[in-house]
């Protein structure tokens, strides 16, 4: 195989021409990567998800038998459609110091910079490796992650430390929130809207759990728990997608609604889902099933993404600070993929290019500098583990 000398930008511009967008497949881009990693001799493992149609990749560079460092990015980006772009979302533009594209930030622009490392990494020998671990659907709910983790967990010797390079300006960030999705679905009873008091109208008992759900939220700020390092500084409630009814004079059988828990870590999303399931079950079913036993609730989990914390001072949170130039912590309530890779034994720290106000944007792009300043936190992990014991 050729091997490949690309700089960050050129890596970035060749990434982003793939449009990875979560409903598509990422093979292409998958393929592309594992082709260039074996132009150097790099060895790399796929890990599809049930379809075949996506898949992780993992690779190792530098002595399987040492504990080494992970660095996580995912290759899915966000829909383009409906949104205003100044380009084409998957051509690269270089303009005035910044780089747009769709998941220039968010967050190729941090495996780009990775995989353009790779010639350095390879200049000396590594004393411990650095591993490659790039998912899929993490913009669904971190989906692809957990079997990718699955396997790292599984090799001989576990790895000291995991990199999410998700869009933090390169600060270190030590904690996130949980997110947990649901779907629920109103079973009603219909009727000419003439005869509603025989009816179980879905739409008005769908209103009335996502007031629940809302009185939920107030409590969880007005009384917290609290923790101030994050903003806002307490578990968020919300309902995002209301579908129901056909036409104002037939009583509604069924009505969907999706809903969403971003928690703290000192916040178990599981109770909160049960406390609104028991609402549902025992305050509002027993009315509905006195017109028809066949009415009801229906929940369904649609996304799941762990809480993250690790103590400010881990020996690996202090590397990290190190390697960044940073001296000191913050947490963040978007979500990361770090809180499946933790979970699994691996320390995590969430450290990348780009800021989080540009992604899911239209004209999203990472500044420059950005991609100069993840560049010199690899620079500095490089020299560290060809320093390592």
């Amino acid at each position: 195989m050729t091997k490949a000398v690309l700089s960050s930008q050129e890596m970035l511009a060749k990434l982003v021409s793939f449009d990875t967008t979560s409903v598509r497949t990422n093979l292409e881009l998958i393929h592309w990567v594992q082709d260039y990693l074996s132009g150097y001799g790099i060895k790399s493992d796929l890990i599809y998800d049930e379809t075949k149609n996506k898949a992780n990749l993992h690779a190792i560079v530098g002595p399987a038998d040492k504990a080494g460092v992970v660095l996580s990015g995912h290759t899915d980006v966000v829909p383009t459609e409906g949104q205003a772009w100044d380009s084409d979302p998957f051509t690269l533009r270089d303009q005035n110091d910044m780089l747009f594209a769709r998941g220039t930030c968010d967050m190729k622009g941090f495996i780009a910079v990775a995989l353009a490392k790779l010639p350095q990494m390879l200049d000396r020998p590594l004393h411990a490796p650095i591993h490659f671990a790039l998912s899929y659907d993490e913009e669904l709910g971190c989906l692809g992650a957990h079997s990718l983790a699955d396997h790292i967990t599984k090799m001989p010797v576990m790895p000291k430390l995991c990199v999410v390079g998700e869009p933090t300006l390169m600060k270190t960030i030590t904690g996130h929130k949980g997110i947990c999705d649901l779907e629920c679905r109103v079973h009603g009873k219909e009727s000419h809207s003439s005869l509603a008091p025989y009816s179980v109208n879905a739409v008005e008992y769908a209103a009335e759990l996502i007031t629940y759900v809302k009185s939920v939220a107030r409590r969880m700020a007005n009384e917290g728990p609290f923790n101030k390092a994050f903003d806002p500084p307490f578990t968020t409630l919300h309902t995002g997608i209301v579908k129901g009814g056909t036409a104002l004079n037939i009583v509604p059988n069924l009505c969907e609604f999706s809903f969403e828990i971003r928690n703290i870590p000192e916040v178990n999303s599981e109770e909160l889902v049960e406390e609104i399931r028991q609402y549902a079950f025992k305050n509002l079913e027993p009315r509905m099933k006195d017109i028809d036993p066949k009415t009801g609730f229906e929940f369904k989990y649609t996304a799941g993404v762990h809480s993250f914390d690790i103590a400010n001072d881990h020996a690996m949170v202090d590397l990290v600070l190190q390697l960044s130039g940073a001296n000191s912590t913050e947490k963040v309530s978007f979500a990361t993929e770090a809180g499946i890779f933790q979970n699994k034994g691996i320390p995590t720290v969430v450290c990348g290019p780009g800021s989080i106000a540009q992604a899911h944007k239209p004209n999203e792009f990472v500044a420059k500098e950005q991609l100069v300043k993840c560049e010199n936190f690899l620079d500095r992990l490089v020299d560290t583990l060809r320093k390592a014991a």
